[in-house]
């Protein structure tokens, strides 16, 4: 991927309570930079996630999409 490639992607925010750190990585690289963070610092405990309140934005969008939060 070339640099400006890169600048074009999407980054998502990841957060990590313990270490009280903030980044933000491209989406291709976020499952490795999660698992590479975890697995050196926290011995592969899942600590570090994407952003909950990005998350939880991000799940809300896609029930409301397939229709999941519909009242019948």
């Amino acid at each position: 991927m070339t640099d400006e490639e890169t600048d074009d992607e999407p980054t998502v925010p990841i957060v990590c309570e313990d270490c009280g750190t903030t980044s933000r990585v491209p989406l291709s690289e976020l499952r490795e930079s999660i698992d590479t963070h975890n697995e050196h610092r926290h011995d592969g405990e899942e600590i570090a996630q994407v952003d909950p309140v990005l998350a939880d934005a991000l799940a809300d969008a896609v029930a409301d999409d397939l229709g999941l939060l519909d009242a019948e």
